[in-house]
C-alpha cells in the first residue's frame, strides 16, 4: 500500500514524539506505512498527493486567528504551505484527516470564522453526531454521545458552506466537520490518552490553556470521563483510505 503521511507541529521533542506514537497506535500503521514530517523543523517541500494514501495533520501550537504580527515566521510558513497544500487536497477531494489544527487549517482555507468564542480548556466533553455524522463512515459504530478530549484557545463560530458538521458540542457547537466527501476535521483530539494528553498539560504548562495554579485540577479534568470511541476515528479512515 502507498503510505499515509503525517503533518506535524510540535517543537517540543516529547509531546511530539508522543502524538506519533499515539497516530500509529491507534491508525493501526506502522512506521513506514505512516511518514512524519515535521513542519516546524524543516519547509514541506513538494508533495505529489499521488504518493500517498492519505494525509493525516495532528494538533499544535499554532492559531489560525492570531493577528499576522503576532505569528512567528515558522506559523506563517507552516500556514502557507498548509493552505497550498489544501487547494489540491480539497480540489481533488483527497483523503484528508486534520485533528484539532484540522480546524484551523481545513476552516481557515474554506472561509470559517474562527475565533475564541468556544474555546475549551483541556478537559474531557461530550459531544454528539449529527445526523450527517450518523450516517458518515467514518462514525459508523460510535455512540451518538460519545467522550472526547479537548483543550484549544480558539474554534469554528461559524461553519463554511463548503462543510458538512458531524459531530456538535454543548460548549463548542463545531467538533467535527467534512469538506467535500473525503477531507475531514475535528476539533477535540481523537489521537490521545490520558497518559498522551496528560504529557501535552505539563509540556504546554504556561502557555495560557489554564491558569497558574491550575496544573492538577487540569490533570482531574482529563480523567473525569472515560475517553474510549475517539480513536476509532483514525483506524476508519486508515482502513478506509488505504490503497
Amino acid at each position: 500500500m502507498k503510505p499515509f503521511l503525517l503533518l506535524a507541529t510540535r517543537a517540543e521533542d516529547l509531546p511530539a514524539d508522543e502524538e506519533y506514537a499515539l497516530f500509529l497506535r491507534f491508525t493501526g500503521l506502522s512506521e513506514d506505512q505512516l511518514v512524519r514530517r515535521r513542519l516546524e523543523a524543516e519547509p514541506l517541500g513538494e508533495i505529489d498527493l499521488d504518493d500517498w494514501s492519505g494525509i493525516f495533520v495532528g494538533g499544535g501550537p499554532f492559531n489560525a486567528s492570531d493577528p499576522l504580527e503576532k505569528k512567528s515566521p515558522v506559523q506563517q510558513r507552516v500556514e502557507a504551505e498548509i493552505s497550498a497544500l489544501l487547494d489540491e487536497v480539497v480540489a481533488r477531494d483527497f483523503p484528508f484527516f486534520g485533528a484539532c489544527y484540522g480546524i484551523g487549517t481545513v476552516g481557515a482555507h474554506e472561509g470559517a470564522v474562527i475565533d475564541g468564542t468556544y474555546r475549551e480548556p483541556i478537559s474531557v466533553v461530550e459531544v454528539t453526531r449529527t445526523a450527517a455524522g450518523a450516517a458518515d463512515p467514518l462514525l459508523q459504530g460510535l455512540p451518538d454521545t460519545f467522550a472526547a478530549f479537548v483543550g484549544h484557545k480558539e474554534a469554528i463560530t461559524v461553519l463554511p458552506p463548503s462543510a458538512t458538521l458531524l459531530v456538535r458540542g454543548e460548549t463548542c457547537p463545531v467538533q467535527m466537520f467534512r469538506v467535500g466527501q473525503n477531507v475531514y476535521a475535528t476539533q477535540f483530539h481523537p489521537e490521545c490518552d490520558v497518559e498522551g494528553i496528560s504529557t501535552r498539560i505539563h509540556a504546554y504548562a504556561g502557555h495560557g490553556y489554564f491558569g497558574a495554579g491550575e496544573l492538577d485540577l487540569t490533570l482531574d479534568a482529563v480523567r473525569r470521563l472515560p475517553v474510549t470511541h475517539t480513536g476509532a476515528l483514525l483506524r476508519a479512515f486508515a482502513e478506509r483510505y488505504a490503497r
